[in-house]
């Protein structure tokens, strides 16, 4: 069937690959957007919204299901455009299914910490294990190379649930979560094309994510009470999962496995290029477990000491500080980009050190204009 598609495509003169990007960035928008007027009507309906809290930016009960549409979206549209990585990747769609789950679950009735970390180690383990996603080699860094199969799994399942994790910690104001993934997706798929068409099923998945978060960020970033909808747990687990998913592969097609008539091209410091590309949710939950800790504090506590909390603290409305945040650490990608060929364990300490400068930043204007007055 996809060889009669191909063949007719290319009597038209259309690349096959370059149908399946365009329609899956097109068709993952629009089941997005206009979905979502049906959630945000039945969650109004039935009560389901997000209440104000002690980490809340938002002062009024906004529907948090948002992350349904950005599930249904991604798995109708990457299953049909992007049905390889599907086929390579067997757990793949039952881990997106199990992380709805508990994703809708918490968002209704808030699950307890435990339950999530024990259906996130399920979810990851069932990457790891059964479709063989793991982080394989160091390139080097801390002068470590290729790693055994325990500590490849036990680091791999370990990645993914941390950046599961602290993507949800950066949904915090309209826009931010939403936009970062659109950035790092739209990173990740302009890597692989450059990479050969071996990882073009990666490449229509970015577009596919990028596609479906478009759709949910109109109605985020809009001003109007009736559409107004947050992603949820829901939403940005599935979006941290599949972010953790997309830089492990990164990492992995510079390995050689000296696949028949596949090229490869190995870079070095590709584990400090794939921090650089996810260096916002992993500096903020880095700089926030760093914060309680100092004051003594559980680091499971619910606080504002996150990077967008600061920037709110001086003024700033949520699109002005989203904007401010992915600038400047879309700068730092570049940073990483343009200094990629340089010793990986230098690149790594740039890299951090130019992230925690950016999250420090707005608590040291803060600090200095609460002293000037």
């Amino acid at each position: 069937m996809n060889d009669i598609v191909k063949d007719g495509l290319a009597n038209l003169g259309i690349s096959l690959f370059y149908a399946k990007l365009v329609l899956g960035l097109l068709f993952s928008f629009m089941l997005t957007f206009f979905s979502i007027p049906t959630i945000v009507k039945i969650s109004k309906r039935k009560n389901l919204m997000d209440e104000p809290g002690a980490r809340s930016s938002h002062l009024r009960k906004i529907p948090n299901l948002g992350g349904i549409a950005i599930f249904y979206s991604l798995a109708v549209c990457a299953s049909i455009f992007a049905f390889e990585l599907f086929e390579l990747y067997k757990f793949l769609f039952a881990s997106l299914v199990i992380l709805l789950y508990i994703g809708v679950m918490d968002d209704v009735v808030v699950m307890r910490a435990y339950k999530k970390l024990l259906a996130q180690i399920v979810v990851t383990s069932l990457m790891v294990l059964g479709s063989d996603v793991r982080v394989r080699s160091f390139f080097g860094l801390f002068g470590i190379y290729e790693l055994s199969y325990t500590f490849s799994v036990i680091f791999s399942i370990f990645t993914f649930i941390s950046l599961i994790n602290a993507f949800n910690l950066i949904d915090g104001i309209d826009g931010l979560s939403g936009g970062y993934s659109i950035i790092c997706s739209a990173l990740f798929g302009i890597s692989y094309f450059r990479l050969g068409e071996y990882n073009y099923p990666l490449v229509v998945l970015s577009a596919v994510i990028i596609g479906s978060v478009l759709g949910f960020l109109y109605y985020n970033l809009s001003d109007s009470r009736n559409n107004k909808v947050f992603m949820g747990d829901t939403g940005s687990m599935i979006l941290g999962f599949l972010l953790a998913f997309t830089a492990i592969c990164f990492i992995d097609i510079f390995i050689d496995k000296k696949l028949p008539g596949v090229p490869r091209y190995f870079l070095e410091s590709a584990p400090a290029v794939t921090v650089a590309i996810l260096i916002l949710p992993i500096v903020d939950t880095l700089n926030v477990i760093f914060i309680r800790l100092f004051k003594k504090q559980s680091i499971f506590i619910a606080d504002k000491n996150h990077i967008h909390h600061a920037l709110l603290m001086l003024g700033l409305t949520h699109r002005r500080s989203s904007f401010y945040i992915l600038v400047y650490y879309l700068f730092v990608v570049m940073a990483a980009y343009f200094l990629r060929h340089i010793d990986v364990n230098v690149l790594l300490l740039v890299i951090l050190t130019l992230g925690f400068t950016g999250a420090y930043i707005p608590r040291i204007i803060l600090y200095t204009k609460e002293k000037t007055h």
